[in-house]
């Protein structure tokens, strides 16, 4: 933790940029920006450095894409930066937008600047210092606010060219297999079922909303003592896209055993507050208006799949040394897939 409880270090060698030309584009571009500038490094995150930058009594974060070779339509940070400007107002809890840079003349990539929040951000999905009713609170909160995003008229927030309607799984499939080559380092068997059997069990179902994308609880942030949403954060997945794919990566929550992502083995549902798999989906679909959904194993076996081809991307760039993340170059991957085919075949 940082000196101001914040996990937030010195920046890392590999991500250093020109602090002064960052220092002289806010000064510019940013309203009230003034005083002395420092800059520090959010801890975690393998995609997007992020950094928080203080000027005077005032905080801002900025996220910039990393260094080095990037996979085709990764790190979009200007993606990022569009849907939450479009969301102000919305009712979708998002920080306000300062500032997106597009040239990478300025620090080496593009980068968009944030008001800081200050809130909580649950990085243990069984929430073990909240009481049941706080659980309940919080993961109502997250049911909700994802109900509220599919329910906003995209065209009417000017994101109607944000992404194809329509077609949206057949699309997702083709780019992350695409992905997943881009990035391969091993041959792994569960991968190579997926990317044969998924293609053949593509719903008919063809629903459009704006798409999140890597919705979880672990990318909200809430007030410091009330367990109320005030953020949703990292948006670099989102277009316009199924309702069904992200209710489905939310609720891989429950089947998940990884520590780092979010897992809820274990948990006593009946005694937490927590709610299950079931009732948190009922939740959402009587929130939104859907019946219920035909092969739900589909939504979430492709939720894990794509996760996989994230975890493969990311791998790749700890061999190669540009990820923002210092952590040990492990390959999640093969479990993941392992997963993903099980949900498929109903086994998990």
């Amino acid at each position: 933790m940082g000196e101001d409880g914040l996990p937030v270090t010195e920046v890392a060698p590999k991500q250093r940029f020109d602090e002064a030309a960052l220092e002289a584009f806010l000064r510019r571009t940013v309203e009230g920006f003034a005083g002395e500038m420092r800059v520090r490094q959010f801890q975690g995150g393998a995609s997007n450095p992020t950094f928080l930058v203080s000027a005077g009594e005032r905080r801002y974060v900025l996220r910039k894409k990393p260094p080095g070779q990037l996979l085709a339509s990764a790190h979009q940070v200007d993606r990022e930066y569009r849907i939450m400007k479009a969301l102000e107002g919305t009712g979708v809890p998002v920080p306000h937008m300062r500032v997106l840079c597009d040239d990478p003349s300025v620090i080496g990539t593009a980068f968009y600047v944030m008001d800081f929040l200050p809130g909580r951000i649950f990085r243990d999905a069984a929430l073990p210092d909240q009481a049941p009713a706080e659980r309940a609170a919080i993961y109502d909160e997250l049911n909700a606010t994802l109900a509220k995003l599919h329910k906003v008229d995209f065209n009417a927030v000017g994101l109607s060219d944000f992404g194809r309607a329509g077609g949206y799984f057949e699309r997702q499939l083709a780019r992350w297999i695409k992905q997943y080559r881009g990035a391969e380092t091993e041959h792994i068997p569960e991968m190579e079922a997926l990317i044969a059997e998924l293609p053949a069990r593509l719903p008919a179902d063809d629903s459009v909303s704006i798409a999140h994308g890597d919705y979880r609880l672990e990318n909200v942030m809430f007030h410091p003592t009330e367990p109320r949403l005030i953020a949703v954060l990292d948006w670099e997945l989102s277009t316009i896209g199924h309702p069904l794919a992200d209710i489905a990566y939310n609720a891989f929550l429950w089947r998940s055993d990884s520590p780092s992502w979010g897992t809820l083995q274990g948990v006593d549902f009946a005694a937490s507050g927590i709610p299950t798999e079931a009732d948190y989906v009922a939740r959402y679909l009587e929130r939104v208006g859907r019946g219920p959904v035909e092969d739900w194993a589909f939504y979430v076996s492709f939720s894990v799949f794509r996760l996989a081809s994230i975890s493969q991307g990311v791998y790749r760039r700890v061999l190669d040394g540009v990820a923002a993340s210092t952590r040990e170059a492990v390959n999640g991957t093969p479990h993941l897939a392992r997963q993903a085919l099980e949900i498929l075949h109903g086994r998990l």
